[in-house]
């Protein structure tokens, strides 16, 4: 097939986004048929396991924007229709056991140790052939050695065997595995020995006797190396771990350090105990979450391990990596530490955790489905309709930044089964795609009218509280509201009031006209957005102001004439709400975006809160004056570049910047042009919405400030009168509120004005603190708040860590302002110290103490 070099298949771009453009002919040519579907698959998937990311075709090119991608190496092929695969030909990387194969490098924080190692620090690899009596043949293996590696030294370098898995190739842990970059650079930090490393051919029918009479005598004759078993390593993945441990049993002492890396199935019966443990330096055993394939067999070889007295470590299972090469390369790395020398540590990696108890799933045919497990792992299973199907996949929002990939389904009987995770906490949407065609779950009573294709299903946690339902007592009503058209036909809209609404209540309620999107419906506001549990949450906060939600059919040829002529009179008509235009807010994503912006710019002052939702306008005809003076709030929300509408709004915000429209832009959000991207607009949008009070209006919440020595760059609150006092960190911004971590099941610092606002939910402070330093940001300027400190002592602590509580008394300083907002009414730390320290008065010691302890947040003057 030729190749264009000039154009290549897959860019990627300075912020770590694949940018794919895929001619179509060219696939076409190379599978010599015409195709309707094509994907980029690879190690995309959540656990770094292997997805489908569908391309969008339109003329020639399939084109599609994946990211941003953590750093790391990745593998993907191209693959049409489902079962034709091509290789990119504008990639010059190739995998000799997956011709089909093409790699990629994101350099970068975590990957440090993968990346190519300067010159003077690369060693060298090299082939090694050797006869194989076992297979009766020549093969050939690779072998790594040091740099500066000299043959002729008089101490033998020690050495480690290091096997592939099924399938693969003894190339693979080059190829794929970045061996030769692991080893490169820790041994340039000094974190391992200088060694050689031989990577042989494991595809044999008896591994030991190839290892042990072929392997290793090739080796130890053509390099200089150990045949001392005390410095002598063997390790490996998958079928290679199983290996490893089988020559463990047969031949035991033969090798003093021992890895299986993701390997499971072990000879188990009648281990030589005593022959193991005395020949042993160490035996590790490396196991991924509970997607990788041999985590319950390595669950089950454990107690008989224990049981037997052998002496081994188990590294723990992991909790985002599969049974892929991502895995492998994290068991690598810790593996090569701990040979010839002293580990850096014992015990589980950090961050890994034992295995209580095997993985398991409902029995088949148990619905609804699918099933969550607590941490996070979500198994599907079909129905039994798709028993003849050849390929079948789950097609979800759980890729980088919630993109829809598509995990496969195996085969199990006469259904198709698999298990994703783990998920973070939120909302997730997904169907089948049965033989490339969409495929409702059936066992899902789930529904969403727009797509009659869709399930949804909730991963439950603190990070989705706003978007999971209340107790029913504290929800508001949904109810419909019918009203003329201009197409000539009764519609329906839904609307949203409070728990407490009163339809007799003497102040009319402000109201909120929220619309949806293209292809949409009035409905999916409800069943997508989940706006009535976001609502509901802020209500029962106190982050939302009492207002009734309108979400009507935006599918007519005139919105504004619709919206004017009969959604709003109907609205006023049937429920106590304002006409006051400053008491109308509009809002409305993708297409509803672009008809409040239509409503906006030809009506100005109409609404005074508006809201856009991934739509731009870039036209320049807009009545300057007008629009500010009519509009109290104009916030505009988006996801990043893989939204197809980015350009656009990037030169609509350019034109408001030039022409004088006063906006507030809440950022670049980590997501595409969907749900995700939608609910995280509303959730921050409809806390602005009829506020005019501020943080001058509490005196504030009593609470413990704490910044331990290790918290660098962050505030830290402790909550008074929980017990004696708990800490809370990791503030992070949820959006709608400052989420701490903590020792309670649930801590939420919400940005409400007192501390009845507050409710049973969380603590209320009279603003909000977030990270100092670094990226992250909190934005809440519209509040009109800085934090400020009421007292600093300089000079005190030495380091330690120290809890100071500030007291309201006599004695304090004037207030010194630690952050302000910028413009665009972000924080950012106006000190220089990396750390925050919160202090007591002089003529105090270091301490806790009791009395009226506040942490104020103050208007900016």
């Amino acid at each position: 097939m030729p190749a264009h070099a000039d154009t290549p298949w897959l860019v990627i771009d300075e912020n770590n986004f694949a940018h794919f453009r895929i001619p179509v002919s060219e696939v076409e040519a190379a599978v010599g048929q015409d195709v309707s579907q094509i994907v980029a698959e690879g190690n995309f998937g959540p656990s770094a396991n292997w997805a489908e990311f569908g391309l969008s075709i339109q003329g020639d090119l399939a084109t599609g924007i994946l990211g941003p991608l953590s750093p790391g190496h990745y593998y993907y092929q191209v693959t049409a229709d489902d079962h034709l695969t091509v290789k990119d030909p504008t990639n010059p990387t190739s995998v000799a056991s997956e011709p089909e194969w093409s790699t990629f490098f994101i350099d970068g924080e975590g990957a440090e140790h993968m990346a190519d190692a300067p010159e003077e620090h690369r060693g060298e690899v090299s082939e090694l052939t050797y006869r194989s009596s076992v297979a009766g043949e020549d093969r050939t293996a690779l072998v790594w050695t040091p740099p500066g590696y000299d043959a002729d030294r008089d101490e033998p370098y020690p050495v480690l065997y290091l096997q592939h898995g099924g399938g693969q190739s003894y190339r693979d842990w080059v190829e794929v595995g970045r061996a030769a970059q692991i080893l490169d650079n820790l041994l340039a930090q000094g974190r391992i020995q200088e060694m050689v490393v031989v990577m042989g051919n494991g595809n044999v029918s008896s591994f030991a006797d190839e290892l042990l009479r072929n392997i290793t005598r090739a080796a130890e004759r053509e390099y200089n190396i150990s045949s001392d078993p005390s410095q002598r390593a063997l390790a490996g993945l998958s079928m290679g771990g199983g290996q490893t441990f089988e020559v463990l049993v047969s031949d035991p002492g033969e090798f003093a350090y021992l890895g299986t890396f993701g390997a499971g199935r072990f000879p188990l019966d009648d281990l030589p105990v005593e022959e193991i443990n005395a020949g042993t330096e160490l035996l590790r055993i490396y196991v991924g979450n509970p997607t990788d394939v041999a985590y319950n067999d390595v669950a089950a070889a454990l107690p008989v391990l224990d049981e037997a007295g052998v002496r081994y470590q188990f590294d723990g299972a992991k909790p985002d990596r599969g049974h892929n090469w991502d895995a492998w390369q994290e068991d690598l790395t810790d593996f090569l530490q701990r040979l010839f020398q002293d580990p850096p540590f014992l015990g589980m990696s950090p961050g890994h955790s034992a295995i209580d108890e095997p993985f398991t799933t409902p029995p088949s045919g148990t619905t609804p489905t699918p099933w969550v497990s607590e941490d996070g792992f979500v198994t599907f299973e079909t129905p039994t309709d798709f028993a003849d199907a050849e390929h079948v996949t789950v097609w979800a929002n759980w890729g980088p930044s919630h993109l829809w990939l598509r995990v496969e389904l195996s085969k199990v009987g006469d259904r198709w089964r698999g298990t994703v995770g783990p998920l973070p906490a939120g909302w997730y949407h997904y169907r089948f795609i049965v033989d490339m065609e969409s495929r409702k779950d059936t066992g899902n009573p789930t529904s969403v009218t727009s797509e009659p294709s869709w399930s949804q299903f909730l991963v439950p946690g603190p990070d989705a509280r706003v978007v999971t339902p209340v107790p029913e007592a504290e929800r508001g009503a949904v109810t419909e509201m019918t009203y003329p058209s201009i197409t000539g036909e009764d519609r329906t809209a839904l609307v949203w009031t409070p728990s407490d609404y009163d339809p007799d209540r003497e102040e009319p309620y402000p109201v909120f006209f929220l619309q949806h999107g293209g292809g949409q419906s009035y409905t999916d506001w409800v069943e997508m957005g989940h706006a009535p549990e976001i609502l509901d949450n802020h209500y029962r906060d106190g982050n939302l102001e009492p207002m009734v939600v309108v979400m009507a059919n935006g599918n007519v040829p005139n919105f504004t004439t619709e919206l004017f002529e009969n959604i709003v009179p109907t609205a006023e008509a049937t429920y106590n709400i304002s006409s006051d235009p400053q008491d109308r807010a509009l809002a409305g994503l993708s297409m509803g975006g672009g008809h409040t912006l239509t409503v906006w710019r030809t009506n100005p002052g109409a609404f005074g809160y508006i809201g856009v939702f991934s739509a731009g306008y870039t036209g320049t005809d807009l009545d300057v004056e007008a629009l500010n003076a009519g509009t109290r709030l104009m916030r505009v929300y988006h996801g990043n570049i893989s939204d197809f509408t980015y350009s656009g709004v990037v030169q609509m915000l350019a034109n408001f910047d030039r022409l004088g429209i006063e906006y507030e832009f809440d950022g670049w959000y980590e997501g595409p042009h969907g749900w995700d991207s939608w609910v995280h607009a509303l959730t921050d949008f409809a806390p602005r919405l009829f506020r005019d009070s501020t943080a001058d209006d509490s005196e504030g919440i009593p609470v413990e400030a704490t910044v331990p020595e290790a918290a660098d760059g962050f505030l830290v609150l402790t909550v008074a009168d929980v017990g004696d006092g708990v800490v809370l960190d990791d503030a992070r911004n949820a959006g709608d509120r400052l989420v701490l971590g903590g020792a309670l099941p649930e801590i939420t610092v919400t940005d409400s004005r007192n501390e009845q606002q507050a409710g049973d939910s969380g603590w209320a402070v009279s603003g909000q603190a977030t990270e100092l330093t670094g990226p992250s940001r909190l934005n809440a300027g519209y509040l009109g708040w800085t934090p400020e400190l009421l007292e600093e002592r300089p000079g005190v602590w030495a380091g330690d860590p120290v809890s100071t509580v500030l007291s309201g008394g006599a004695g304090l300083a004037a207030p010194q302002r630690l952050v302000e907002a910028d413009s665009e009414g972000r924080f950012g730390s106006t000190t220089a110290s990396a750390a925050l320290r919160l202090e007591a008065p002089v003529d105090t010691a270091p301490g806790t103490y009791t009395g009226a302890v506040t942490v104020s947040l103050f208007p900016v003057d």
